[in-house]
């Protein structure tokens, strides 16, 4: 389990180094590097890196940094390209964060080992360039429940207590947030700048991290993909946001295709994750053309996986007929109360797309939570094919019902898709603005809206 660092008063754990150079050709440049230890065990430790760009736009990085102890190693890391060489330590940038604007940072990550001296280390540098500066020995945010206020801050530990999502106090919440697009495509919409948003100005709860298992996802890259959702998930709570990990099966639609990749998955992130307090774990995206049965069997082999390493998080069910509770297939909520998952602490998944389903699908929902303990982990204002126009007045009545229930909720997607259920317009990510109406669609407008109302969340 993660434990603080036990000697934050002699140990500096939040490194802001600033210096500005002037290479040939070139205008005044910058850099800035925050060194966060988040948790420290016997013999190791996990770290945020948060590297900023204060000079010329740079396409390509090589951040760079020595550990001073020869006992210290490179164990793992994220959202970046890794290695050690020696005492030193590099991290390049990929795909979707390797070009980095005059002021744009990106958010790294990793765990160390060490048999000597605490970890802290030396001799940053960006690109070959020195970013010196100053060691502020402020005390790390609490890694485990954000600033005080925010959605986890306040709510802390989440569970399952009889239809509803309750927080630490017993008290039932609901969360309200945005999905995100595949990760194999959108990956430039989910940096900083986004995040900051998100949590700041959209005042969401949560952030839901749909990662693709097929369609050039998972499958592909085990390893790249689970560091990225680690990342992600690791955004959200410096931010004070729950984070879903969706394993995002659609095609084929059996989730017992996936079995294998699943149990290895879910093994690797609970087991990295256990500690944290913002973590729900989202097993099936939208199990569709198989039988609830094989849903349940699939479910009943994967949660235990999850419980061997957390025991304590929430866990997400899907539903037969695209996670809509059958009634996609002609079906009802009965199947389900009259054969449930045998497990605890778990919730089931509904879908909607606003446009498309309507009077009998919420008739459903109505039905269901009084019996099932329910989370929307995807909806859209549009049609289910995700694209034609918003239906206000289905979505509002959606929402109203949710509010209503006290059902959670992620809006897909936050990304900029062009499609019509995207929040952006097409290009916003390749800027950093993802609050104002200039960058939003008819669909961002209206969930935007409805989520950064307040929570007031109950503490008593």
């Amino acid at each position: 389990m993660k434990r603080l660092l036990a000697l934050l008063a002699t140990c500096a754990t939040i490194l802001g180094l600033t210096a500005l150079f002037s290479p040939p050709a070139m205008a005044a440049s910058g850099c800035k590097v925050d060194f966060t230890v988040t948790s420290q065990w016997q013999g190791g430790f996990q770290a945020g890196v948060k590297v900023t760009n204060l000079g010329d736009p740079v396409n390509g990085w090589t951040l760079k940094f020595a550990l001073p102890d020869a006992g210290q190693k490179l164990v793992q890391g994220w959202n970046a390209t890794w290695s050690q060489s020696g005492s030193t330590v590099s991290a390049a940038g990929i795909d979707w964060n390797r070009t980095l604007a005059t002021g744009a940072a990106a958010d790294l990550g990793m765990v160390g080992s060490f048999t000597g001296a605490n970890p802290k280390p030396t001799a940053f540098t960006l690109n070959g360039v020195a970013c010196t500066g100053s060691v502020d020995g402020t005390t790390p945010p609490d890694p485990g429940g954000g600033t005080t206020g925010t959605p986890v801050g306040v709510n802390g530990q989440l569970h399952v207590c009889g239809v509803n999502l309750c927080n630490q106090y017993n008290r039932p919440v609901q969360l309200r947030g945005m999905s995100t697009h595949g990760l194999q495509w959108f990956s430039k919409c989910y940096n900083s700048a986004s995040l900051d948003a998100l949590a700041n100005n959209w005042k969401a709860d949560l952030l839901r991290v749909a990662m693709y298992v097929q369609e050039s996802g998972y499958e592909t890259d085990p390893a790249g993909f689970t560091s990225r959702v680690n990342g992600l998930v690791d955004m959200a709570e410096a931010r004070g946001m729950y984070a879903i990990i969706d394993f995002h099966t659609l095609t084929p639609g059996d989730p017992n295709f996936n079995l294998d990749r699943a149990k290895t998955f879910f093994a690797s992130v609970a087991a990295r994750n256990a500690a944290k307090k913002n973590v729900i774990y989202e097993i099936a995206n939208e199990p569709n053309g198989v039988s609830w049965a094989a849903i349940k069997s699939y479910a009943e082999q994967v949660i235990p996986v999850i419980r061997a390493a957390d025991p304590d998080a929430v866990v997400i069910v899907g539903t037969r007929g695209w996670s809509s509770l059958g009634v996609s297939d002609g079906s009802s909520e009965t199947e389900i109360i009259n054969n449930p998952v045998n497990a605890t602490n778990i919730m089931y998944t509904f879908h909607f797309y606003a446009a498309s389903h309507k009077d009998n699908y919420r008739a459903a929902v109505s039905r269901a939570a009084s019996r099932l303990p329910l989370f929307v982990t995807e909806f859209g204002t549009v049609s289910a094919t995700g694209g034609g126009s918003m239906d206000r007045a289905s979505t509002t009545a959606w929402l109203d019902l949710l509010d209503q229930l006290k059902i959670g909720y992620a809006n897909w997607t936050y990304s900029d898709a062009d499609e019509s259920s995207a929040a952006f317009r097409p290009g916003t990510c390749n800027g950093s603005d993802y609050s104002s109406s200039g960058v939003l669609t008819e669909s961002g407008a209206l969930v935007k809206s409805r989520i950064s109302t307040s929570d007031n969340f109950p503490t008593s």
